[in-house]
């Protein structure tokens, strides 16, 4: 009886950190604007890298492009899971981001 009761608090503790370790995961997106596909292309994606590292988090998973050619300019959105990893960094934007 007494290992039955062990087994369970351990599966309650187990599960208790899985749920607090998904908590801190979440889809981050970005979109970036030009007047070429691939410049817009490529502003989304490191953008994207941006905000994730600015907050302190680091991608898990493939990142999800979606790119809409407009009259003038191509619009991409990107999107990716995160989670958290340190504290939130400083930046000034999605681009400029202060290492410390």
């Amino acid at each position: 009886m007494r290992s039955l009761k062990l087994c369970l608090a351990a599966a309650a503790a187990v599960c208790a950190l899985s749920v607090t370790a998904q908590a801190d995961c979440r889809r981050i997106g970005a979109v970036g604007e030009a007047m070429t596909h691939d410049i817009a292309y490529v502003f989304a994606t490191h953008g994207l890298a941006n905000v994730i590292y600015g907050q302190g988090r680091v991608g898990k998973g493939p990142v999800h492009t979606k790119c809409d050619d407009g009259a003038g300019t191509t619009t991409c959105h990107a999107e990716q899971m995160a989670c958290k990893v340190t504290t939130p960094k400083t930046c000034f934007g999605a681009w400029l981001c202060l290492p410390m």
